[in-house]
């Protein structure tokens, strides 16, 4: 299953996801006067080249790419073609949430045309129809999701953290996600129905990571939104059982260095390192 499949790049390589949130604004002038979409993929390439034998996955988050059209949209795609042709595992952050023939339609465009990715991210919000569009993929061991469960942002206390049953409303969204989820379990023990779980709250983070033994978190917040190693080790099962994404932190490490328009994906592999050894403790 795709989700033993990203348990054992954790193992191999490391609990880091890379975010290519690239925004066409972050792109040195070489690779804009290049267009668009070849520009948004160049970047994109030198980042991956220079990263992948380190970290389990790439995550791209869709919105970036929408942003610039269809030439943009041809970048996400080119991206994901070529990380593909390096045998690298790919998130689409894509947070759809619809229900029945429109999820339906999200999910064959993220998991079966020129969009197609391993997971996708997803909001429960309109209920768990809006998950089942999903669940055939992932039951085929070919796919998997990520849903939004307790996030990183300061407006998720608006809802997430609203009271439910004498808890906070995301222990009810976990637990459904949890039974949904053992439709999809892999030999290691994790389901394909993974769970986002924000690093900036750690006082939560040992509580989250005891209900949810089998859920695979997505943990966003490293680096540029404040997250600390201290916050994410409790998040990950003896460095495992997660992915620990890091997007701007990334991308765009060049820019402390006077020489970072020339060496771009030289100073993104420092910042993994980096990262590495500082979530490791060492």
């Amino acid at each position: 299953m795709i989700i033993d499949k990203l348990y054992e790049r954790v193992q191999e390589r490391s609990f880091i996801c890379v975010g290519l949130d690239t925004s066409f604004d972050y792109l040195p002038k070489k690779y804009q006067d290049m267009g668009v979409a070849e520009g948004l993929f160049q970047f994109n390439k030198e980042i991956i080249d220079n990263t992948y034998d380190l970290v389990a996955i790439f995550k791209l988050q869709i919105a970036y790419y929408e942003a610039r059209g269809i030439e943009g949209l041809k970048g996400y795609i080119k991206t994901i073609e070529y990380l593909k042709s390096k045998d690298q595992l790919v998130i689409g952050d894509i947070k759809r949430g619809d229900i029945a023939d429109t999820g339906k339609m999200y999910a064959k465009a993220h998991f079966e045309s020129e969009f197609e990715v391993d997971f996708v991210t997803l909001s429960p919000y309109m209920g768990y129809d809006s998950i089942e569009p999903y669940l055939p993929y992932l039951e085929s061991g070919e796919k998997g999701a990520f849903v939004l469960l307790r996030t990183s942002n300061p407006g998720a206390k608006d809802i997430e953290y609203l009271e439910h049953k004498g808890r906070p409303l995301y222990y009810t969204i976990g637990d459904n996600l949890q039974e949904i989820g053992k439709c999809c379990v892999g030999k290691t023990g994790y389901s394909a129905l993974g769970m986002v779980t924000g690093g900036t709250q750690s006082e939560e983070a040992v509580e989250l990571r005891e209900a949810y033994k089998n859920s695979f978190f997505l943990i966003p917040g490293y680096g540029a939104q404040g997250a600390t190693a201290s916050d994410i080790r409790n998040y990950l099962n003896d460095f495992n059982g997660g992915v620990v994404n890091s997007s701007r932190g990334i991308i765009l490490n060049f820019k402390k260095y006077e020489d970072g328009e020339n060496n771009i994906g030289k100073y993104a592999r420092i910042a993994v390192e980096e990262m590495k050894a500082d979530i490791l403790g060492k």
